[in-house]
Parts: structure tokens; sequence; C-alpha cells
């Protein structure tokens, strides 16, 4: 009878252990993947930003429409301007031979740096990292700050989108304490719709 005790009395304090453990590793699991996942939503959500400035320097506004912007990326081109001579010496300005030439570059070979950006990149813009495919919410309009009319845009990636195969119960917890502590979006946005933020990204 003693020994049947020990063993239902160390089968006990397996299970409390193994439960302790859960309860302490699957918070630590999630924010791992959380921090994972949304390095990737981030990365993209970048180019997005970078393709939406040079479009709106491009055309003055920016588009919410993700195929104008991946368009844009693969069949459009940006205009330079190179200056030969110095403005600056009065001879060179009075024989003519200061001059500035325009000249264009594919916007997909110069706006992003050093970045490769390739055409399957551009096509693949619009679709949140482990979302399944599903794909950004992109927006764009104009707001009036004093007196002015400033042009804005807003892309987002809500957390079920990309984390919704995750714990469920931690995936409500970060959306709660997002929304209710922190006063955030719950998840991954850059730019607004509602103010004037600098194109800022909430993670920033």
């Amino acid at each position: 009878m003693k020994k049947i005790v020990q063993v239902i009395l160390a089968v006990a304090i397996v299970g409390l252990a193994y439960v302790v453990y859960r309860q302490i590793s699957i918070p630590l699991e999630f924010n791992k993947e959380v921090e994972h996942r949304s390095a990737a939503v981030i990365d993209r959500i970048k180019d997005i930003r970078t393709a939406e400035r040079a479009y709106k320097q491009a055309n003055k506004v920016y588009t919410g429409s993700m195929d104008t912007l991946i368009n844009f990326i693969l069949r459009d081109s940006m205009t330079f301007e190179r200056a030969f001579g110095s403005a600056d010496d009065s001879v060179a300005v009075a024989r003519g031979l200061v001059k500035r030439e325009t000249y264009k570059v594919a916007v997909i070979d110069t706006i992003f740096g050093a970045k490769k950006f390739t055409p399957a990149m551009a096509d693949s813009l619009r679709y949140v990292p482990y979302s399944n495919g599903q794909e950004y919410i992109l927006e764009a309009g104009s707001l009036n700050v004093a007196e002015t009319t400033v042009q804005v845009f807003e892309c987002r990636a809500p957390y079920k989108m990309f984390l919704s195969d995750l714990n469920r119960q931690e995936l409500i917890n970060l959306i709660d304490e997002r929304e209710n502590t922190y006063n955030d979006y719950p998840g991954i946005k850059v730019g607004s719709m509602t103010s004037a933020t600098n194109d800022a990204g909430n993670w920033e």
C-alpha cells in the first residue's frame, strides 16, 4: 500500500512539474515566434513604405492600391538631375560651361538602395508573411492640418492575420495588451489615415 501511494505521489509530482513547465514555456515560445514573424512582416512593410514615398515623389500623392504600387515599382522610373560645372564659377557660367542634365533610372533599381530588389519580390510585396496569402491593408488619402492639405497613407497587418495558428489564449492576451494597455494598433502598422505621422511605424 505504501509503494502504491509513493507511485501515485511520484506521478502527481511529475504531472505538476509538467504543468508548471508548460505554463512557463508556452508564453516564452509564443513571444519568440511573435518576434520572429513580426520581423518578417516589418521588413516587408518597410519596403512598402519606401515604395509609397517614391510614388509620392513622382506623383505628389500616395496610392491606396497595391496593384498601382507594384506596377510603379516594376515599370516606372525616377527622374534625377546632375550638374556639370559650378554655378559659383562666374567664368564657367559666362562661357556656358555650367549645365544641368536630367536622367531616368528604373524605380526597382534605385529606391531600395543596396537591397537587391527583384521583380519576384515586388510581386510578393502585397502578401503578409505567415498569413497564408492574405494581403496588407493599404489606404491613402489626405488630411487638413493647420489649413494645409497633407497627403497620408496607412499600411497594416493585424496580429490575427499572421499569428492565428499560434496559441489562441496567448494571442488574445497580446491583442488585449496592445489595445487596452498600450492603446496601440494590435498588429504591425506604418503611417496613419487620421494623423500626420511622417510615415512612422508603430514598432519604431
